[in-house]
């Protein structure tokens, strides 16, 4: 059968673009041209295949998928499940995930071939970094790392902004078997604090500064408090000190260095002699990540070497439709998921060049960026979070800054990060004339669950508001809170089958019955996502919002996301949020804030109107919603993600939290004002104290 599945793939990929992803403007279907509909349902074949051997032989379907990795010593053993939740890919083999990321494309000739573009519309700057250069680089930074102390399993904390030197010193680590533990640039002293605390870096990177539209935001007095606040005293910081020049005249102030601590990343790169990549066992980590919703003790997925370089490379092609030497983009930041995984391992580990963006989809200069960077890098397929279309479509509705650019070869679209609602990718799709395609997945799982996998061609007819099928390897159920499969179209827990695909994480670190209680106690033989959604008749899986999202109106289960569908199928909207509050009758009613375009002026009193008939309509009398405000901004994480959470609370009256991932905190008064204008928002003790605004 792999032979056949290898063959199909062959003719698959000599399809051209126009067969592939012939499309129909249509709000309800996609559909190919007729004279192919005989062709794809062959193909159609080839994802069937691969997911039923997944699941029923997952052995023989990951060994042949880590044939693509260089293995230093090669496994005994495929899978040990022998003690669930902790399985165990690939047992007694040993690898490099820099080795398979860099110096194998080098040695194999591609050395001259760009890895890396460094695009950074906030500076006015590009840089581009071929494999052959980055080996270099990675290399002697790895033995800075080594030089001041780090050794195999030990920790080294990054904190940065989006520059190329970011990645080198993930890959770095990742070259003499060091875990990085790579912190979102934009925490606080307190945050940063507590994951110094919590992983106890032998060394910590850093620089002096990130800069963002019109403003410096200074990095090293963020560290120095935090290392202070954290109680933990690393052996070095190394800290990249960005220039005046590289800022296009903007001043950056140097880092006060302390002595005896603190080195210069610059420096130490350039003295340090090159270090060869160290062997590391399969199931050893790559690297830490703490989740964007950690509180109270620190929650840090651990990801294994060698199933996370071979899901990785596996993705590229079969879930992405990327082939090697292509770029490929990932519109992310390097401090989330998205960013370890398709900014920095799973595009180099493939062969493709990287595109690093340091920018906003709006404001650097305007809403046609994106499109500047797919037409100017030559890029094949971009991944991005929903949130970002919709601020360009606030911003530029008629996409009149979208079509000075035409990128040529250009073939798709993947979203995710949150649910991508059928208005937005539909406009996407009219702009670009590309598919646009939702996949899902989570900080834990490192990469898609369910996805329309252009690679083994199940891509041709996904419905809109879905995010595909399950991804091979993924045993994905929507079940009831009594673990009672759903029937279609029925709201319920999605949960994953035990065993987890290789690349997910292996535990929690230093909390392995915590990973246990948080995952797999609730419903015992699976993965517990804490998403809610549902399975259509054909297999997709619709991810409609967290559980604790889903709004309970007199027993009736309703999720945020359906309701924000149809709310968004008013023209006067660019994006809305959905929130449950308490009520005396039916326990909770739907509140609705709406985000209007740029230039409508329709009367406010009127678009809340259609907004609630619009509901009604569609959803019914049963969604019971009867309020909606109109706001100028809903308050949004740095990933993209809708903090509905405060918003329910404000609305209730209860104190709260403004999360620290929040991109603008500034937006909660307005919505206070909005809130209490139709008598939601009640003043709480402190409240201005919980605020922080």
């Amino acid at each position: 059968m792999a032979s056949a599945v290898r063959a199909a793939r062959t003719q698959l990929q000599k399809l051209s673009t126009c067969q592939i992803y012939a499309v129909q403007n249509n709000s309800r279907v996609i559909s190919a041209k007729v004279d192919n509909r005989r062709r794809y349902s062959h193909y159609e074949h080839v994802y069937n295949n691969a997911f039923m051997k997944s699941k029923t032989k997952p052995d023989e379907f990951w060994a042949e998928a880590a044939e693509n990795i260089s293995w230093m010593k090669k496994f005994d053993k495929v899978l040990d499940n022998s003690n669930p939740p902790f399985s165990k890919w690939f047992v007694g083999g040993q690898l490099n995930t820099c080795y398979n990321a860099i110096d194998r494309h080098v040695e194999q000739g591609y050395g001259d071939h760009v890895a890396v573009i460094h695009d950074s519309p906030v500076t006015n700057t590009q840089q581009k970094i071929t494999f052959a250069q980055l080996q270099d680089q990675v290399s002697r930074f790895a033995g800075a790392l080594t030089k001041h102390g780090v050794k195999k399993g030990e920790v080294v904390l990054i904190y940065m902004p989006m520059i190329p030197e970011a990645i080198i010193a993930m890959l770095a680590c990742a070259r003499i078997g060091a875990v990085h533990s790579l912190v979102f640039g934009g925490f606080a002293a307190k945050e940063l604090s507590t994951r110094i605390a919590h992983a106890e870096p032998k060394v910590i990177v850093s620089a002096n500064c990130g800069i963002e539209p019109g403003r410096v935001v200074s990095y090293k007095p963020i560290l120095d408090e935090a290392i202070q606040l954290s109680g933990f005293q690393p052996n070095a910081c190394l800290i990249y000190n960005r220039t005046c020049s590289e800022a296009s005249g903007l001043p950056l102030p140097a880092a006060d260095m302390t002595s005896g601590r603190d080195y210069d990343f610059v420096e130490e790169l350039s003295t340090s002699q090159p270090h060869d990549c160290v062997p590391v066992d399969a199931t050893d980590p790559v690297y830490l990540l703490y989740t964007s919703g950690t509180t109270g003790l620190p929650k840090a997925v651990v990801r294994p070497s060698g199933g996370h370089a071979v899901a990785l490379h596996w993705s590229m092609w079969n879930i992405y439709g990327m082939r090697p030497r292509e770029v490929w983009w990932a519109a992310s930041d390097l401090g989330w998921v998205v960013g370890h995984s398709y900014i920095c391992y799973a595009p180099l580990l493939h062969g493709n060049t990287t595109v690093i963006f340091e920018g906003k989809p709006v404001g650097t200069p305007d809403a046609g960026v994106f499109f500047r960077v797919l037409e100017e890098h030559e890029v094949s397929s971009m991944f991005v979070a929903p949130t970002a279309l919709r601020a360009i479509r606030r911003e530029d509705p008629d996409a009149v800054l979208s079509k000075k650019y035409t990128p040529k070869k250009f073939r798709g679209l993947f979203v995710a990060g949150e649910h991508c609602d059928h208005e937005t990718m539909e406009w996407a799709r009219d702009i670009l004339h590309k598919p646009i395609l939702d996949n899902w997945w989570q900080t834990e799982t490192g990469w898609a669950i369910t996805s329309t996998c252009v690679g083994l061609a199940n891509h041709l007819y996904p419905p809109p508001g879905v995010a595909g099928k399950p991804v091979p390897g993924y045993d994905v159920k929507v079940i009831r809170d009594d673990g009672s499969e759903c029937i279609d179209d029925e709201l319920g827990n999605i949960v994953v089958k035990l065993p987890l695909p290789p690349g997910t994480f292996s535990t929690l670190y230093k909390a392995d019955e915590r990973f246990r209680d948080v995952y797999f106690k609730k419903f015992p033989g699976y993965y517990d996502t804490m998403d809610a959604g549902f399975r259509d008749h054909l297999g997709n899986i619709a991810v409609m919002a967290r559980a604790d999202d889903v709004i309970n109106v007199a027993g009736h289960r309703l999720s945020t996301g359906q309701l924000e569908e149809v709310m968004l199928e008013l023209n006067e909207l660019a994006e809305c949020a959905v929130v449950g509050v308490k009520d005396s009758l039916k326990g909770q009613i739907p509140i609705g804030l709406c985000v209007l375009k740029a230039g409508v002026t329709k009367p406010h009193d009127e678009i809340i109107a259609s907004v609630v008939k619009q509901v009604r309509d569609h959803i019914g009398p049963v969604a019971s919603f009867k309020k909606a405000v109109i706001v100028h901004k809903l308050p949004k994480t740095r990933s993209g993600k809708i903090a509905r959470n405060t918003i329910a609370a404000m609305a209730d009256g209860k104190p709260f939290k403004i999360p620290v991932t929040i991109e603008d905190a500034g937006v909660y008064p307005d919505i206070k004002r909005a809130l209490q204008g139709i008598g939601l928002a009640p003043d709480v003790v402190e409240e201005q104290k919980a605020m922080k605004v």
